[in-house]
């Protein structure tokens, strides 16, 4: 039945996926996690994880899943170059070209700029003695922008990488203790 059925716009036979791996992309899709989208697709939750690892492994299904973050890429306009360039504008981002000596948003601020912002307080209180003003502006972290940013370009890599061209010779052997 798969091979005519058209299932949210794909036809299953195209693919070359039954209707439960179809349904398995489509559910992974939602939050990347292969073993609950397994357990949505109807697969077993003992061996979900399995499952889904699996299923990772095989080409139609990985070919689907490519396809498929393709099509919402372009249906969203969310990509890589979009998401690199807002972390470059929390990155560099001077509170001075938003934020003047008060603590008040110039006027001139970019939007660019100002879409950084993550809060805006305000807080005005009287006393017999006078009243007072305090003002935040907070911006997105610019610490995790970096981060995120250098991560991308492979600035800092969590992984050692050990890679010996030529063979270690170890002379001396009688010195080397069991």
């Amino acid at each position: 039945m798969c091979a005519e059925v058209l299932q949210k716009g794909r036809c299953c036979r195209m693919a070359k996926l039954t209707e439960k791996q179809q349904r398995f992309v489509d559910e992974y899709l939602i939050d990347l996690n292969a073993t609950q989208a397994a357990i949505r697709a109807g697969y077993s939750v003992k061996r979900a994880g399995e499952i889904g690892y699996q299923l990772l492994q095989k080409t139609t299904v990985q070919q689907a899943v490519s396809e498929a973050m393709a099509r919402r890429s372009r249906r969203t306009g969310v990509n890589q170059d979009r998401i690199v360039l807002e972390l470059a504008k929390i990155a560099f981002l001077k509170m001075t070209d938003v934020v003047d000596g008060q603590g008040c948003i110039k006027g001139g601020a970019s939007e660019d700029d100002l879409s950084c912002i993550e809060s805006i307080k305000y807080k005005h209180s009287d006393t017999e003695t006078g009243s007072s003003t305090e003002r935040e502006v907070k911006a997105a972290s610019k610490l995790k922008a970096l981060e995120l940013l250098g991560r991308h370009l492979g600035m800092w890599n969590d992984k050692l990488e050990v890679n010996v061209p030529k063979p270690i010779v170890i002379s001396g052997s009688d010195a080397l203790e069991d």
